[in-house]
């Protein structure tokens, strides 16, 4: 055990002695939503109600702020106590650790330095009253402990629904205590919309306010620093992307539906002319998605198997730099052309993919698949083109990144597919456009893909990568373009 301090609290901080005055200074200078959040749940904390309250604030928007001031109301109130309170988040670094080093801050702010302790490397004491900071993560152990004054769940939306109510809520069983829920909503299924839904069920019941929702606009009305940045977010992501609308707006998405709306569709379709070759002084990227090598085999037994292959698609772009200025600082991706390979080897594309994308395009840069069979490819045409190449790897989390990267390059406008051309790639390029799905999982995290049954995403994972290296080139290459 490791200890800061030693010195006990005075006999005016016992929860008998003016409870009012200490919650009102512990609670002073916060916005009037935060007061109405931390009133509501110190209240049911001292008169023992055992409420479970949501609280749902735009990101930003100070919920780990409230979170902190109650901890610390409640160490001060229950000084001379043998009393603890539980918070829980679903990773316990960097998510737990952050929130005591916040609560650490609120002491020495008001002026507790000399009073509290830190045991065992998760616990803050104050005289004999306990915050027990604890990992929400699947694989934590951590039955046993006990809540006596309020159990918190930082960033309900990623914690398991069944690591709270087995392991958990049950921390309070035998003392009635308060259980919050912190977070942002992301789709149905998570356990802070659960509460969420049972808290609105029930204020409709006794009219006991229970849930707490404060989106962007709210926090905005106290902070115009924070207006500006959310309005920047907003013309960057666009209003319905998936993590505006769940980050800031607080709407939940709805899996399982198509990737793109009809409206992403429109703004997708640009008006200019697909190209067969660069213009002087013009800047090309490109995205490249590879077939994988059992797809490529040549034989009739596949054929009969798969009418349709996998398929090798570039994806080239060209870089407008005409619609920036000083508030929209990146250049619009023009896609002007298309290749596609059905059925053809790696090993036999080597020379065809270098020259178009060295000697034709002189792409500036280029992400290439390079996931299972494809880093062989990646790595080869790294070392033929250069440092221009950036291998990428789908995993669950780098392909939620892109899905979420591309979604907002089209709800920005940086993003336009060229005319109609009758061409094949023309066509099948927008089948798997619309038929393209999302499923969003619960730890805020999404997929994107054209079901197997409906076809190929070829096209669609080379546009996303074509995103990808749209990105990458700006930070380093743009100012003297």
């Amino acid at each position: 055990m490791s200890s800061e301090t030693s010195s006990s609290p005075s006999a005016s901080t016992s929860p008998k002695s003016f409870p009012g005055k200490i919650i009102g200074q512990t609670l002073n200078s916060l916005r009037p939503y935060q007061i109405e959040i931390a009133g509501e749940i110190v209240r049911s904390v001292i008169d023992n109600k055992g409420l479970t309250f949501s609280v749902e604030i735009a990101r930003q928007g100070g919920k780990n702020e409230v979170s902190a001031r109650i901890e610390l109301a409640l160490l001060i109130l229950y000084a001379e106590q043998i009393k603890n309170c539980i918070k829980c988040s679903p990773t316990f670094k960097p998510q737990t650790v952050i929130s005591m080093m916040r609560l650490k801050d609120k002491l020495f702010e008001f002026g507790c330095e000399n009073l509290w302790q830190s045991e065992m490397g998760y616990t803050i004491r104050v005289g004999d009253a306990r915050i027990i900071f604890l990992s929400a993560d699947k694989s934590a152990n951590v039955v046993g402990n006990t809540a006596h004054l309020l159990l918190e769940v930082d960033e309900a939306q990623d914690v398991s629904k069944d690591k709270y109510t087995k392991e958990f809520k049950p921390m309070g069983s035998t003392t009635n205590c308060t259980n919050v829920l912190y977070g942002t909503t992301w789709d149905d299924s998570t356990l802070l919309e659960e509460v969420k839904q049972t808290n609105l069920e029930l204020e409709k019941k006794d009219g006991i306010k229970r849930h707490f929702r404060y989106d962007w606009q709210e926090v905005a009305k106290y902070n115009p620093q924070y207006l500006a940045y959310v309005e920047a977010e907003r013309q960057r992501l666009g209003e319905n992307h998936p993590l505006f609308l769940t980050q800031y707006r607080l709407l939940p998405v709805h899996g399982g539906g198509g990737f793109f709306s009809p409206s992403q569709l429109a703004q997708l379709q640009g008006d200019h002319s697909r190209r067969r070759h660069p213009q002087p002084g013009n800047i090309y990227i490109a995205g490249i998605d590879l077939a994988g090598e059992a797809e490529t085999e040549e034989t009739d037994h596949l054929s009969e198997l798969k009418p349709r292959q996998d398929s090798t698609v570039i994806t080239i772009g060209e870089l407008d730099f005409s619609v920036c200025n000083d508030i929209r600082k990146q250049p619009r991706v023009l896609i002007i052309e298309h290749y596609s390979w059905t059925g053809k080897k790696h090993t036999g594309l080597y020379p065809q993919l270098v020259d178009i994308l060295k000697n034709v395009w002189h792409c500036r840069k280029i992400v290439a698949d390079a996931t299972g069979v494809g880093e062989p490819v990646a790595a080869f045409l790294r070392q033929a083109v250069g440092r221009k190449v950036i291998p990428f790897k789908f995993t669950a989390s780098s392909k939620s990144e892109l899905g979420f990267n591309l979604l907002s390059a089209i709800n920005s406008g940086s993003l336009k597919m060229y005319a109609g051309d009758s061409s094949p790639e023309y066509t099948e390029f927008w089948i798997e456009m619309e038929k393209a799905k999302s499923h969003y999982r619960p730890n805020q995290t999404m997929n994107f893909f054209v079901d197997p049954a409906q076809g190929h995403d070829d096209f669609l994972m080379s546009l996303a990568l074509l995103v990808e290296a749209g990105n990458l080139y700006q930070p380093r290459e743009a100012k003297g373009s």
